[in-house]
């Protein structure tokens, strides 16, 4: 019972942490909001938290998995407390258009507080970490395909962004597509 609740709770974080990866995606493309580096930043950290989520769920959840957690959301949360300092004085701009009263980079952060509470928690409780791995179905499956994708596709998009050379400070267009057409 308490296997099948974790293995349910870690796919539905991995589902969670791959909508966050969409809708950065989407405003990408919809609204011509490019990533900054320090957003780019971000969302390699949400993928590290989505690997240790997929181990989980892949392999059976272990403390190291979510150690990487851990770490992932650390890796992340850093670079999005720099972006909230950045733009935390009144008159000094933002960084994209707000969603629900509040910026992406702000968003983010509290969801890497939120990860690290859940993966210490997880930890506390202990007891699985011998938790078997499970035939991937259902849910977990969908989960991991759903993650594989969002993360496939924003590394495609970052390496269109930057090529592969150092990302723009303010990016205006994807650079290795304009080299390609000589702009």
């Amino acid at each position: 019972m308490r296997e099948t609740l974790t293995a349910t709770l870690n796919a539905l974080a991995l589902l969670a942490i791959s909508i966050v990866l969409l809708f950065a995606f989407y405003a990408q493309f919809a609204y011509g909001e490019l990533p900054c580096p320090l957003c780019l930043l971000q969302r390699a950290g949400f993928v590290m938290v989505g690997v240790g989520l997929a181990l989980n769920v892949i392999l059976g959840v272990a403390p190291g998995h979510y150690g990487l957690m851990i770490l992932g959301a650390l890796s992340g949360a850093v670079p999005a407390l720099r972006q909230v300092a950045l733009h935390v004085v009144p008159g000094t701009g933002a960084y994209g258009d707000p969603f629900l009263g509040l910026h992406f980079y702000t968003w983010a952060f509290l969801v890497f507080a939120l990860v690290i509470l859940g993966s210490a928690a997880m930890l506390v409780l202990g007891g699985f970490a011998t938790a078997p791995a499970r035939r991937l179905s259902g849910l977990g499956l969908v989960a991991v395909v759903f993650f594989a994708l969002m993360t496939l596709g924003n590394g495609v998009s970052t390496l269109a962004e930057c090529g592969l050379g150092l990302c723009p400070d303010n990016p205006t267009s994807y650079e290795a597509l304009d080299s390609l057409s000589g702009r």
